[in-house]
């Protein structure tokens, strides 16, 4: 029989389900600790992933609905639906983060840093723009960006 901080190491699965049994059991002795923390620390930053991976397309999103709306208006009827249901989508799906995370609302503001800059780069690169045309930060609030905010129109730089 291997030990538990031997079953992490060659079936993380395997591990996974014999700790929840040795947990539910109380058999606390036979837990690797160092290694469950650390797992249940890593849920926590999925979690965090998650958010930023909502708020990443949303912002581009954001942008590209901006600058079109700015500098090629002519394409924004085109592409525009798109992109607004893209932004819903993305808004809903942050919301269901938070509501079931209600302690990640804090982190949203350096969330939103880190996910503009991905969404900079893609922004520029899918409307093929100078991507030091487009602000280097985030040009709205965190309630701007997560509610029914719609940025058509606005000056981009």
């Amino acid at each position: 029989m291997h030990t538990n901080a031997e079953l992490y190491d060659q079936d993380f699965y395997a591990w996974t389900q014999t700790t929840a049994a040795l947990i539910r059991a109380g058999k606390w002795d036979d837990l690797d600790r160092e290694v469950l923390a650390e797992e249940v620390e890593s849920l926590g930053k999925s979690e965090q992933r998650a958010l930023s991976n909502r708020l990443s397309p949303l912002l581009e999103h954001l942008l590209k609905l901006a600058i079109t709306a700015q500098r090629f208006p002519y394409d924004l009827s085109r592409a525009g639906r798109g992109w607004r249901a893209t932004v819903k989508t993305q808004r809903l799906r942050a919301a269901q983060i938070l509501r079931d995370n209600p302690s990640l609302r804090p982190t949203v503001p350096r969330a939103l840093a880190d996910a503009y800059e991905v969404a900079r780069v893609n922004a520029a690169a899918v409307l093929d723009i100078d991507e030091a045309t487009v602000p280097e930060t985030c040009p709205w609030t965190p309630e701007q960006v997560l509610g029914d905010f719609w940025p058509e129109g606005e000056p981009t730089s």
